[in-house]
């Protein structure tokens, strides 16, 4: 039986939308929306967002403020990883003729070239290729933020083991974005060889002037690296006005795409320079052997194996039901959301929030403590006792709280989370 993609990917279409309106899913989880989403009104859009809300399966025991660390897939990508699968499953295929669509959508959704995308199982994966792929000595400078989350950190970290590379570090400045970009421009020698930033930070939401960096890196002959996990679906953005190298990302944060998705955008002109360290099949060709490996002249020569199709198409799904609810819609909402959490807490005495609030530093992640009371300790109190799940953070003997805030979100549940913050407090 030869595979036809295209009544594949007609079949699938169908099928996803029965899952959506079939399925159950167990602990008082939000049942699937299928409806389109209603129209916007600025008047009054709590209607809109209460139908954002449950296309996503989170239980309504639970207000959840951590997509920064693993955001809930939305109901679309969900039925599309399911029904992809089970009818690749039924035709015993591998699914490898669907993904061409599926990057054409990540494609537009980072605004890039669809040969720049490579399918990889997250930010950290696409962070150590990179990494890995460099063609550096020993002794070449990297620098990065002190604040590195570990999937950023740890590949550059390895390479100073293997390779012998020295790793830089800046403290982020807090109070300006030509701040962050002077102390770059202080650890810059003639053996820097690359810069990496976080995007958006880890552990504070400090949000990167990465246009700036850019133009540093471009003046200086540096290659520059973004670990965007925090960014891509947060707010929008096009990857070739951002000037950087390269980029990479998570689908399971912010985009709303299942578990082991992601993104690695390396700049057309600039591929040949990050050489893929792990290949097989589908990273190019090789008629015969012995014979010569013809690495594939896209990103593709980063993608290997036989994949999670289902996932996959996941991911260009949830990039989809992003851009039906709106980009800038999404951004405007996380930011008011995340203005309503630091407003809340700021007029509660003893917190000191320690994110920006400078709208050019910051967006949808606040990040708080109270020294009456430990971090570790606020944490579980909020998730025990309120059902509000939270981020401890302890990277940098921070010692913190981060709030995360996304479309999933309401301005009730904010003020809910600051009268318990405000509770507990008051009970130390």
């Amino acid at each position: 039986m030869s595979f036809d993609r295209r009544a594949f990917l007609r079949h699938a279409a169908l099928g996803a939308t029965g899952l959506t309106a079939g399925a159950s899913l167990r602990g008082g989880a939000e049942p699937p929306a299928t409806a389109a989403l209603p129209g916007f009104d600025e008047r009054g859009p709590e209607e809109f967002w209460r139908a954002v809300r449950a296309q996503f399966p989170i239980s309504r025991a639970l207000a959840y403020f951590n997509t920064g660390g693993l955001g809930p897939a939305a109901q679309p990508a969900l039925a599309t990883a399911a029904e992809t699968t089970r009818r690749l499953q039924e035709q015993c295929e591998h699914g490898h003729a669907l993904f061409a669509d599926a990057r054409a959508d990540v494609a537009r959704f980072l605004g890039a070239e669809p040969a720049e995308i490579a399918f990889v199982r997250n930010a950290t994966e696409g962070n150590a290729i990179v990494a890995a792929g460099l063609r550096r000595a020993p002794g070449d400078e990297i620098i990065f933020e002190s604040h590195a989350h570990p999937g950023g950190s740890f590949p550059w970290f390895n390479q100073e083991k293997l390779r012998g590379v020295v790793v830089k570090l800046f403290e982020p400045d807090v109070q300006s974005a030509a701040g962050n970009v002077a102390r770059i421009a202080g650890l810059l020698t003639p053996r820097t060889r690359v810069v990496q930033v976080s995007h958006v930070t880890a552990p504070t939401g400090i949000v990167m002037p990465v246009a700036d960096i850019a133009r540093l890196c471009r003046e200086r002959g540096v290659w520059f690296h973004i670990d965007g996990a925090q960014s891509a679906g947060m707010f929008p953005f096009a990857l070739r006005e951002l000037g950087c190298e390269s980029f990479a990302t998570s689908g399971h944060k912010w985009i709303g795409a299942p578990h082991e998705t992601g993104v690695l955008w390396v700049r057309r002109d600039r591929l040949g320079d990050v050489a893929p360290t792990l290949v097989g099949a589908y990273s190019g060709e090789l008629d015969f052997l012995p014979g010569e490996l013809r690495l594939a002249d896209t990103a593709l020569r980063y993608e290997y194996g036989t994949r999670n199709a289902g996932a996959v198409l996941a991911l260009a799904a949830a990039t989809r039901f992003q851009e039906q609810i709106g980009r800038g819609r999404i951004a405007a909402r996380g930011r008011a959301l995340a203005a309503q959490v630091r407003a809340g807490l700021a007029r509660l005495p003893g917190v000191e929030i320690l994110t920006p609030e400078a709208p050019e530093l910051c967006a949808s992640m606040i990040a708080f403590r109270a020294p009456a009371v430990p971090f570790d300790r606020l944490f579980d109190r909020l998730f025990k006792d309120h059902a509000m799940r939270c981020r401890p953070v302890s990277e940098q003997k921070l010692n913190a709280v981060r709030v995360s805030t996304h479309v999933f979100n309401s301005p009730a549940e904010c003020a809910a989370l600051v009268a318990a913050v405000g509770k507990i407090l008051r009970t130390a």
